[in-house]
């Protein structure tokens, strides 16, 4: 059982540190940023909120996206760029020069026309490069008052469930060595009694 809780604490250690690092980059740069998307060395987290991307990306996916050289961009690369201070990541449907200028068209792969307008290189985020199911919907909870207070106090549970382990254990242990001290105690008793009656024979 201590050993399963060793284990299982440095799993949560290796977990919640890397998590808490992140978050702590993306929250000081957001403040020194406060225009910019908070980004972790040029990657960058984003909730995606319809289904224009499914099958490959699905709503309440988190998306990661890694800023890139826009010279570099093709045909066929899903971007998330910036429209109307929201982030939509489509994919790249033609890639045009206009007044000497790179413009990009994009459209989602569930999307039966193209988007609306035309997206500049400085609206880019950066590029697709992964997703992750259904985190997006966990990271809206958390920020809701109910999921923060969930947050908060899940450590906090575990604290007091640790700390109730350990003290149950310590008591346990003490208990043991008193019930061994009360037995060599009777032991050493009934080697007095025993010792006084061979003494009057």
């Amino acid at each position: 059982m201590q050993k399963l809780k060793k284990i299982l604490s440095v799993i949560a250690l290796l977990i919640l540190i890397p998590i808490l690092f992140i978050s702590g980059v993306i929250l000081v740069n957001s403040y020194i940023y406060p225009d910019e998307v908070p980004s972790f060395f040029g990657w960058k987290p984003f909730i995606v909120l319809s289904g224009s991307m499914e099958t490959q990306i699905s709503s309440g996916d988190i998306v990661i996206v890694k800023e890139v050289d826009k010279n570099t961009l093709k045909k066929g690369d899903i971007i998330a760029f910036k429209s109307n201070d929201i982030v939509i990541t489509h994919r790249i449907d033609e890639i045009v020069i206009e007044d000497n200028k790179v413009k990009y068209i994009t459209k989602g792969d569930n999307n039966n026309t193209r988007d609306e307008g035309i997206v500049l290189p400085e609206q880019i985020e950066g590029v697709f490069k992964c997703n992750i199911p259904k985190l997006g919907n966990f990271a809206i909870f958390i920020q809701t008052p109910i999921g923060i207070l969930v947050c908060l106090s899940i450590p906090i549970i575990l604290l007091i469930i640790i700390g109730w382990s350990d003290s149950r254990k310590n008591t346990e242990e003490i208990n043991q060595k008193l019930n061994k001290q009360k037995e060599m105690e009777k032991e050493i008793e009934i080697l007095k009694r025993q010792n006084e009656e061979l003494k009057k024979k």
